[in-house]
């Protein structure tokens, strides 16, 4: 099982062994909490590698320098941003409101010795006082509400890269009522239903 979670992984990226055991410790306590509170769904938790920890890792994909400052909004079980914290990125914070699932992340945080920032407050509440370089989501919200959310730390120079599922063009007309951007599709390397939004040039109508 674990050569075959290693093997996935290294199909699309080169992970080392070293990094493989730091997410195998994610991994192990995310199944042993998923029995207290829900994290993730029960439907995906025997395909977690797949679906939730490749799934955040092919954000690597698009984000070159590991130094941005990079804001997950409304992290939950810290996918994508904890993983991509493993992988090396220096300046991640996770925003996540729900006091059990902001525990949930410190403790991985300590476990897998990874320097990340977790934020326990609502969104709109966050201290985070810099504009973002890049803004990550997903299964969070919609994306005219992750526009909305985010807009007070949003410049021109800043890209939204969210993962998005079938309907994403629906979100995206919606979306333009209120805004303006330059839009990127990226086809999901895990599922084929699914997408990533790289969003820049971001303006209010």
């Amino acid at each position: 099982m674990l050569k075959d979670s290693f093997a996935l992984l290294n199909n699309h990226f080169e992970v080392s062994c070293e990094t493989f055991e730091r997410l195998k410790l994610y991994h192990d306590l995310l199944l042993k909490w998923q029995k207290r509170i829900n994290l993730i769904s029960n439907d995906t938790v025997g395909e977690a590698w797949s679906r939730h920890f490749l799934d955040s890792f092919q954000l690597a994909k698009y984000i070159e320098d590991k130094t941005k400052l990079i804001v997950d909004l409304g992290a939950g079980a810290g996918f994508p941003s904890m993983v991509l914290g493993i992988i090396g990125y220096k300046n991640i914070h996770l925003i996540e409101s729900d006091n059990r699932k902001a525990v949930f992340l410190k403790e991985v945080a300590r476990i897998s010795k990874t320097s990340v920032f977790i934020h326990n407050c609502r969104i709109e509440d966050n201290q985070i006082t810099d504009n973002v370089d890049i803004f990550v989501s997903r299964a969070c919200a919609s994306l005219d509400k992750l526009l909305h959310l985010s807009q007070k730390r949003i410049s021109r120079e800043t890209i939204c890269l969210f993962h998005k599922g079938k309907n994403y063009s629906i979100e995206h007309e919606d979306a333009l009522k209120n805004w303006q951007y330059d839009l990127d599709v990226m086809p999901s390397i895990v599922d084929s239903q699914s997408v990533i939004l790289q969003l820049s040039n971001i303006r209010k109508v």
